[in-house]
């Protein structure tokens, strides 16, 4: 039996990392370094058996255990892992959703993918952003993002080539003459979302133009998930 000090030498570096990365590491370990053929395995791997924990210090083996189920857990709950149909104990074989992402660099993406459930995108930005969202290009992504939302704004107020960015949001938002803007509205929240487009297109469509923008996936997920929200409403106002 090979330990998991392998693939993490230090414990207090495991007992660092987040469930979903534990089951990374877990997931690691069985097709790598676990002897046996790893689509059938129990927990009791990590908790009852001590050549596995080998090269971790006593006092914080118990520590490993309990950080080890949290990332098992995890791995039951993504449907990276399930039972097996053959045995009634808590023996599991890794999916093949599971087989897919094995490979620590398939991994990593699979966890930036999390980030961002495909779902929450209108499918019209998916299709454009996605992939380069799981490729870590994410100014690249938000930049494509916003882009389909002043098109989609051009050709939806019926707006010639040369309105663009925060100037093309205000003529067709204006709160008096803008071709979609409800007029059923107060006057303030015409405003509003006038207000909204041009400050999202300001800020996160015209600076990915200019320059090298760097972000993180975090904001990279809630400036899509946001220009997401405002091609709906531009798809709501569309005759």
């Amino acid at each position: 039996m090979k330990p998991l000090s392998q693939i993490v030498p230090n414990a207090q570096d495991l007992l660092s990392l987040k469930p979903e990365e534990i089951g990374g590491v877990i997931l690691e370990y069985l097709t790598t370094c676990y002897p046996m053929e790893f689509d059938r395995v129990g927990r009791q791997v990590f908790t009852h058996q001590g050549d596995v924990l080998k090269g971790y210090d006593q006092h914080v083996r118990e520590q490993v255990k309990r950080a080890l189920m949290e990332g098992w857990a995890w791995l039951g709950r993504e449907g990276l892992i399930a039972p097996c149909p053959e045995t009634d104990n808590d023996t599991c074989f890794i999916t093949r959703r599971g087989k897919l992402v094995a490979d620590k660099a398939k991994f990593t993406s699979y966890l930036k993918a999390s980030l961002l459930p495909r779902d929450l995108l209108h499918s019209q930005i998916a299709d454009k952003v996605y992939s380069l969202f799981i490729g870590g290009d994410y100014d690249t992504a938000v930049f494509q993002a916003f882009k389909e939302v002043e098109v989609a704004v051009r050709t939806a107020a019926k707006l010639g080539p040369t309105d663009i960015g925060v100037p093309l949001m205000r003529k067709a938002f204006d709160v008096n003459t803008g071709p979609l803007s409800d007029k059923s509205q107060v006057t303030a929240e015409r405003q509003a979302l006038s207000d909204l487009f041009a400050g999202a297109i300001g800020s996160y469509k015209n600076p990915h133009s200019h320059r090298k923008v760097t972000i993180e996936a975090e904001e990279a997920t809630e400036m899509l998930i946001l220009a997401s929200h405002l091609l709906r409403i531009v798809e709501a106002r569309t005759p």
